[in-house]
């Protein structure tokens, strides 16, 4: 049998692109052969029309699974819940905004494939934007400098955890789990692509 990928993504109310998220995830795996996928999204209590269209992809996809929180229990908690159900012996995780835009997936897991446990992507200065750039580089010279870890450098979250790194964070017992803060604590070495 073929290893399985997970891929992860959290929403709140996206109607508007979920469906084109989907459509995009699908065709970024449709030429990787040698896995299976599983895509779990997880809602946060979506308001808007999010849940029904997300229980219709699952009605006709056996392999797209569906998380359906009782509150919103936000953007922080309920990524780091939906990578901790994942079954995969990697687990890509990305923004369901389109922010991480799944066309890098096949890029990820290529970089996984050759031993990292931890590959994040990273926004160049000239996706972002030079004044939000420089506003995200204060940011993370500041976070470095009051913690005694080092954050990733313009990452998102977006990127391929290994089984190992996911189970390293399942045994941890964080009550407001900051993911970015997380896998760097670990202290695996982190291969990054743009």
């Amino acid at each position: 049998t073929k290893k399985l990928i997970s891929i992860v993504t959290p929403t709140y109310n996206e109607e508007e692109n979920i469906e084109e998220l989907y459509n995009e995830i699908k065709k970024s795996i449709s030429d990787i052969k040698e896995y299976d996928f599983e895509i779990i999204v997880i809602d946060n209590d979506s308001t808007d029309k999010t849940q029904e269209i997300l229980k219709n992809i699952a009605s006709k996809d056996k392999n797209f699974k569906v998380i359906i929180n009782n509150r919103n229990f936000g953007h922080i908690r309920s990524p780091y819940h939906g990578i901790l159900q994942s079954s995969g012996e990697a687990t890509v995780y990305l923004a369901s905004d389109l922010q991480d835009p799944p066309k890098y997936i096949p890029d990820l897991i290529e970089k996984w494939k050759l031993g990292s446990k931890l590959v994040m992507a990273i926004k160049p200065e000239s996706e972002s934007g030079f004044i939000f750039h420089q506003i995200r580089k204060v940011y993370y010279r500041l976070l470095n400098k009051i913690s005694d870890v080092q954050i990733i450098k313009d990452s998102t979250g977006f990127g391929i955890y290994d089984r190992e790194v996911v189970n390293q964070l399942r045994g941890m017992n964080e009550p407001y789990p900051f993911l970015r803060g997380l896998i760097c604590d670990l202290g695996y070495k982190a291969v990054t692509i743009p």
